[in-house]
């Protein structure tokens, strides 16, 4: 899995400063932080919308497409804002072994 999303972080930042007119990824990094987070905001309400329609018998496979469009849409904004997406996978990473409860609490009594 990790090499989709070290494949598809590649093609971004390749496509990062391609031609707006020809390129979709190069037309929102054109646009900006404000529609790229619109964008992220977009697909995160359809994959919560999806979720719910497959808990009431739907599509699997609608869950599932608006699903990589979200990551794809945070991909773009990580990108954009120069955070190597590996940074995620390495946090996502250290968490292994780690009580999502105790990690939590680790995270809120960091920032206090």
């Amino acid at each position: 899995m990790n090499d989709i999303l070290r494949e598809l972080a590649a093609t971004l930042e390749q496509r990062k400063g391609a031609d707006p007119e020809s390129s979709y990824v190069a037309s929102l990094h054109h646009k900006g932080l404000n529609k790229i987070l619109e964008k992220v905001g977009e697909e995160a309400v359809e994959t919560i919308l999806a979720a719910r329609d497959l808990d009431a018998g739907g599509s699997r496979e609608a869950l599932v497409g608006e699903v990589a469009d979200l990551w794809f849409h945070c991909m773009v904004m990580l990108s954009h804002l120069e955070v190597d997406a590996a940074e995620v996978t390495e946090c996502l990473g250290r968490r292994f072994g780690v009580s999502g409860l105790d990690e939590k609490a680790a995270r809120n009594n960091s920032h206090n």
